[in-house]
């Protein structure tokens, strides 16, 4: 389906080379101050073309609101968001009426609907992306003036280059299968860099990774597989903070299940992990166990993270991270696209969810407002209204 979110409703359309793409955004609250540069900002992030390491596409994405606002004030109706496509190449692409690409959603577009457009990738292009790029921007302002939420993705490995903190641990030859230390766990200074990087600090280097030497290694890892007319894949990872504890909905919607179904619905998605991720199934619960700390506020926290913000489905308050795989992109007949501009539309998904589950959330507490407070059950099963 082309439609994501219970209550923030997210409709994209359009194909690679069509007239143009966007979405309709249904369930964003009314009296938001929007302007079309807010959308902007995210877009040009996202935009193809910005340096030698990526596809050379030529795109000015330039966002147009075609509805729900009135004055710089959404209204809480129907927001149209619309780019046009500029640089329409179908003849780029006669050769895929002969042949299927390898890897790439030809053959099973053709499979599942009997038909398929004629030219790039139809609706499995990164095109399709921009709607969601454009929604998610405006959750996120919601998001933040709402709650202050954050929310950040960089590039944490290209091919085998990966930024040292999120590296899984070098293979060991006759590793001793009882030795339980937890060898793997998350660095100081890499906890440090999930709770103060900003996007800034992400697009200082055109790889979106926020470490300078090891930007440096992924630009050689790219150029090599450019020089060579092949292609490599990568992961990003992305941080959430200021996220109200309570969100998800079990069993079936659970916060990391919403999250998981929102990244690997982007396209060349192979693989999501959130918090230890696998790094998790290698050590005991005695040393994987979040233990339980009075915060600050007097509310409870945790010591350690290794939860990555969600337990039982449910948000405990504390920074969400996770990390999505992308496969080596299918077409390397050309310069390519990476990971680098992957970053703003896994942004604009966290920020979708979010904003989902927060309005599914205030709803579930506004109406159990209406009601008289509990006096029959034990403080330890309610919270005090």
């Amino acid at each position: 389906m082309s439609t994501f979110g219970t209550l923030y409703r997210v409709t994209t359309y359009g194909e690679s080379h069509c007239a143009s793409v966007g979405a309709i955004i249904d369930g964003c609250p009314p009296g938001l101050e929007l302007t079309p540069q807010d959308l902007q900002t995210q877009l040009s992030r996202r935009r193809p073309g910005q340096s030698n390491l990526t596809t050379p596409r030529n795109e000015k994405d330039l966002v147009h609101i075609q509805s729900g606002l009135e004055m710089g004030v959404t209204l809480g109706t129907p927001i149209a968001v619309l780019v046009k496509n500029e640089d329409q190449r179908p003849h780029d692409y006669t050769e895929t009426d002969l042949y299927p690409r390898p890897s790439h959603a030809d053959y099973t577009y053709l499979e599942k609907y009997g038909i398929k457009a004629s030219s790039g990738g139809g609706r499995s292009s990164a095109r399709e992306t921009i709607g969601r790029v454009a929604a998610g921007a405006l959750a996120e302002k919601y998001l933040k003036i709402a709650y202050g939420i954050e929310i950040v993705a960089f590039v944490s490995s290209v091919g085998k280059v990966h930024l040292s903190a999120t590296a899984p641990p070098p293979p060991r030859i006759n590793a001793d299968e009882e030795d339980d230390s937890a060898t793997d766990t998350l660095s100081k200074e890499y906890l440090e860099l999930l709770s103060t990087i900003t996007r800034e600090d992400v697009d200082k280097h055109p790889t979106r990774c926020p470490h300078p030497e090891t930007a440096e290694r992924m630009t050689k890892r790219i150029l090599r597989a450019k020089e060579t007319q092949d292609s490599i894949g990568g992961t990003v990872t992305c941080v959430i903070r200021n996220v109200p504890s309570g969100l998800g909905e079990p069993v079936f919607d659970k916060f990391e299940a919403k999250l998981a179904h929102a990244m690997l619905s982007i396209p060349a998605t192979k693989a999501f992990e959130v918090g230890s991720g696998f790094r998790g199934t290698e050590v005991p619960g005695s040393q994987h166990n979040d233990a339980f700390i009075r915060g600050e506020n007097g509310r409870l926290r945790t010591a350690t993270n290794w939860s990555g913000g969600i337990q039982g489905g449910i948000t405990n308050g504390e920074h969400i991270y996770f990390r999505i795989g992308f496969k080596s992109p299918a077409t390397i007949s050309q310069p390519q696209d990476t990971a680098r501009y992957d970053v703003p539309i896994v942004e604009a998904m966290a920020a979708m969810v979010i904003m989902d589950e927060l309005l599914i959330q205030n709803a579930r507490k506004t109406a159990a407002s209406l009601l008289p407070p509990i006096t029959t059950l034990p403080p330890t099963m309610v919270i005090p209204k």
